[in-house]
């Protein structure tokens, strides 16, 4: 009953959500109504990747809803390249990835540490997680340093090499921590009890849910710009976290879940490999895109306030994951991090 309950919220919710943005009802009315509809979606996201998790493994689980997940987020920043909107598009890539590491993992670790006094990952999984953020904020912040003596062209084409790289290097991550050494830094086997749905059809809610994902994250979008300027909110705030915020929500609902069935695994591969998929691999392709969609190509150099949001965040997420175990004062200690950038932002 209960589950039957969830799904008729979910198709309500979505259904009532499409209605409002079609008609274009008032845009604070829409807001909400998307709100709700993507908490049900979240879930939806949650269940599906769980169940594939179970046939896929852990790791392969989170991926595919990391992947998923930035799926929607790289389709609305597709569109922002587009019409040249370079500031919203780093300001929100900016909160994508602090919101994974912070928000994400933060809420992940402190309600599955309030269920389990300590929770384990693989540890060689979290120091290459470690490598890997580094290289992100590195790639970051040396063209930010090096930008003021360059040209316009010069740091076009530093941009596009560096966003070359950084595929690479997250294309050979792939291939070296799911194919040769898959087994060195998979999780030891645990037992998840029976799937929710066969492998065909868990695989086939996962792509019907992130497609839900993707409109209900536009619709709610679109009405941000209304809801912001009629609360007055900055335009580096509302793009650095109400739309991160809301563009990870699924991510949110499906990591928190995972740790709080003692699959910690699955949570990290959820939030740190989202981000990094974000640093490395969404960004870089984005620079790419802009090459041929826009007049003016987007360059790799962030801002002194974005940089240094990213590596406050990469710094306290090794700190506390590089031993591979956490328990819930580690995740709150994320959380108040979060607090303190989204202060700071709201304030800016």
């Amino acid at each position: 009953m209960k589950g039957k309950l969830f799904y008729i919220g979910l198709i309500i919710s979505f259904v009532t959500a499409g209605i409002a943005h079609y008609m274009h009802l008032n845009s604070t009315l829409q807001f909400v109504i998307a709100c709700i509809a993507i908490i049900f979606v979240a879930g939806f996201l949650g269940k599906a990747t769980e169940s594939v998790a179970h046939y896929a493994g852990e790791r392969v689980g989170g991926f595919l809803n990391a992947t998923f997940g930035n799926a929607a987020e790289l389709i609305i920043a597709f569109f922002l390249v587009r019409d040249g909107l370079f500031g919203v598009v780093k300001a929100s890539l900016t909160g994508a990835i602090i919101g994974n590491l912070l928000l994400v993992l933060g809420l992940s670790i402190f309600a599955g540490g309030l269920k389990f006094k300590e929770q384990s990952f693989n540890v060689k999984l979290a120091s290459h997680n470690s490598s890997l953020m580094i290289l992100g904020v590195v790639a970051l912040f040396i063209p930010a340093i090096f930008a003021g003596g360059l040209t316009t062209k010069e740091t076009s084409t530093m941009s596009m090499i560096v966003a070359i790289l950084l595929i690479v290097a997250y294309l050979l991550w792939l291939l070296f921590s799911m194919v040769t050494h898959k087994s060195v830094l998979s999780d030891e086997a645990i037992e998840h009890g029976e799937a929710a749905w066969s492998k065909g059809t868990s695989i086939l809610f996962l792509i019907l849910a992130t497609v839900m994902v993707a409109f209900t994250s536009e619709w709610l979008v679109g009405t941000l710009e209304d809801v912001t300027h009629r609360f007055g909110l900055s335009e580096l705030f509302v793009g650095a976290f109400l739309i991160a915020i809301i563009g990870n929500a699924a991510e949110h609902s499906a990591a928190v879940m995972m740790a709080m069935k003692n699959k910690m695994g699955a949570a990290v591969e959820i939030a740190i490999g989202s981000s990094l998929q974000i640093a490395l691999f969404v960004a870089p392709v984005l620079i790419l895109v802009s090459f041929f969609v826009s007049g003016t190509p987007m360059n790799i150099v962030f801002s002194t306030y974005e940089i240094a949001a990213i590596g406050v965040a990469v710094f306290i997420t090794k700190s506390i994951t590089q031993d591979g175990s956490t328990n819930w004062y580690e995740g709150l200690l994320l959380l108040v991090v979060y607090i303190i950038l989204g202060v700071v932002f709201f304030l800016v």
